[in-house]
């Protein structure tokens, strides 16, 4: 991985870190109103938190790869049963993205 690659990682981990879970995974799986809402948050702020409450290890990993997959989101990070998801819009609303609002708070 390259240094610019894991200082952009780093950069999305720390957006990340002041998030709040926007969605639920809970114990029905991936229905597809949760896609739908998943679908909907990504559109809006690109970067998400999702709460997975399902099983165990090894479940929450096949939920997350799914969740990307279905998605077309990258995956950021994952600790515990909390992921944090990216996925680029092509004309981000400057007052709903994360990216965005982050950069010019700052």
């Amino acid at each position: 991985m390259s240094h610019q690659r894991q200082q952009e990682i780093r950069h999305l981990r720390a957006i990340g870190h002041k998030l709040k879970p926007v969605v639920t995974v809970a114990s029905k799986g991936l229905t597809e109103n949760v896609l739908a809402e998943v679908e909907r948050a990504l559109n809006d702020h690109e970067l998400i938190k999702v709460r997975l409450s399902v099983g165990d290890r090894i479940t929450r990993h096949a939920i997350t790869q799914e969740l990307c997959a279905s998605t077309g989101a990258q995956l950021v990070q994952s600790i515990g049963n909390i992921v944090l998801l990216l996925r680029r819009a092509r004309k981000p609303d400057p007052k709903l993205s994360n990216l965005i609002r982050t950069l010019s708070a700052s």
